[in-house]
């Protein structure tokens, strides 16, 4: 009996063992080939991937993110003259795409906020240049005649209203005469009908009286010969009558500059140039003489390519937003804070900084103004800046045009862009006093 049941015993215990092993273990104990850890079923290796996915976007970012922090730290704690939203502004300009993003929005945002045609009139312009009398009062040992006046004073800008209000295109002194006469004019005018509130600040040099000197300023342009003070030396403060903004940025149309026969950006053929030679005289020319000015130049000092030219605007003018030769932050139609400067045709000088302004309406400005030839200087509301100074006896500074977002000091200190001084004339050369 108990023969028997051995044998049924051991295929029990057999069953009970091959019953506690799984489908794929039992065909390999049946085919005789060793056993082998289970597959992962498919939404099983789709999770993994979606995890690696995760993990390597996080990483990326992670990277992107540290690189973002350490270049806007990196940006914001060197030394600046612009604020805080200025600052942050320029330095999204620096990133892959940045540029244009900036350029968008500030397109948005000034198509938006543009002027309507109409509304009230103005009842009275800005005040600007010194009256007869206190000119008269702050130097009166001084005088001009009738006569002298009209022989060294550029003609009255003729008001474009039918009716001017009071002082409308009258030039004004500013400062102390030098020789006799007035080395800075200044004005106001309305320059369009349709749009009355609009107002345009003009300054006139005397090129005979004056010389101008073209500094560069701590960042632009980028790659100063020689870097200077950044700022008025304090040597030459003494005979200071003006300072304004320059053009648009090395970067902005390859604007090349020289200083002293000095290249800071190699110039670039075809581009308008302000140019001051060492006799004194000024011009705007159509640059074709390689990347140096040579020796007989002071300075020279590119923007864009000019707006007038022989008393005409340049026909290649428009206002095509997808052709942005004058603006390339904000185009050539949109309607912003603009400057530029002209040389009349007795080789003077003329500076405009206007409000509201399309690159045609500058050069109608500066053409209206008595230009013969002229190129468009730096545009947006942060930028542009006229300031004249008065000796009473300390150096007084006053910013001829509304600019709240600079200081009547700004380039009495270090600045970050580059710009123009005016002095008075001394004897011999002119060239750039950095001490």
């Amino acid at each position: 009996m108990s023969e028997t049941l051995r044998p049924r015993k051991r295929a029990a215990l057999a069953r009970l063992q091959l019953d506690n092993l799984d489908m794929p273990a039992s065909g390999a104990i049946a085919s005789g080939l060793p056993s082998q850890a289970p597959r992962r079923s498919a939404p099983t290796r789709a999770r993994l991937r979606r995890r690696r996915v995760v993990v390597g976007a996080a990483v990326v970012t992670l990277v992107a993110l540290t690189w973002l922090a350490v270049s806007y730290t990196s940006w914001m704690v060197r030394p600046s003259s612009m604020s805080f939203g200025e600052r942050s502004t320029e330095w999204i300009r620096t990133l892959p795409g940045g540029n244009w993003v900036v350029d968008e929005v500030e397109h948005f945002y000034y198509t938006l906020h543009a002027p309507k045609p109409g509304g009230p009139q103005l009842k009275a312009l800005p005040a600007v240049g010194l009256s007869e009398s206190s000119a008269s009062h702050a130097h009166p040992t001084t005088t001009t005649t009738p006569a002298t006046q009209a022989a060294v004073w550029p003609p009255p800008i003729k008001p474009v209203f039918a009716h001017p209000l009071p002082g409308e295109g009258v030039w004004k002194p500013t400062g102390s005469p030098v020789d006799g006469g007035p080395p800075v004019l200044v004005t106001t005018f309305r320059p369009e009908t349709d749009y009355p509130q609009i107002v345009a600040y003009v300054a006139w040099f005397d090129h005979t009286r004056t010389a101008l000197a073209y500094y560069p300023g701590r960042y632009e342009p980028p790659t100063a010969a020689v870097r200077g003070p950044m700022m008025v030396p304090m040597s030459q403060r003494s005979r200071l009558l003006a300072t304004f903004n320059a053009g648009f940025i090395y970067s902005d149309g390859t604007n090349g500059s020289t200083d002293n026969g000095l290249v800071n950006e190699p110039l670039t053929d075809g581009n308008a140039t302000l140019i001051g030679y060492r006799t004194g005289q000024v011009a705007i020319v159509k640059w074709s003489g390689g990347a140096n000015a040579g020796p007989n130049v002071a300075w020279a000092r590119q923007s864009l390519a000019p707006i007038v030219w022989n008393g005409q605007l340049n026909p290649a003018l428009n206002n095509n937003p997808d052709s942005p030769q004058w603006g390339y932050t904000l185009g050539n139609a949109v309607r912003v804070w603009r400057t530029g400067v002209g040389v009349d045709r007795r080789g003077n000088l003329i500076y405009v900084v206007a409000n509201d302004q399309t690159v045609i309406t500058l050069a109608q400005i500066l053409l209206h103004a008595g230009a013969v030839d002229a190129m468009e200087f730096d545009i947006n509301p942060e930028w542009h800046t006229l300031i004249t100074y008065t000796h009473q006896p300390g150096l007084v500074p006053m910013m001829v045009e509304p600019q709240p977002m600079q200081s009547p000091d700004r380039y009495l200190v270090p600045d970050d862009r580059d710009f123009f001084a005016v002095y008075r004339r001394l004897p011999g050369p002119v060239t750039v006093p950095f001490k």
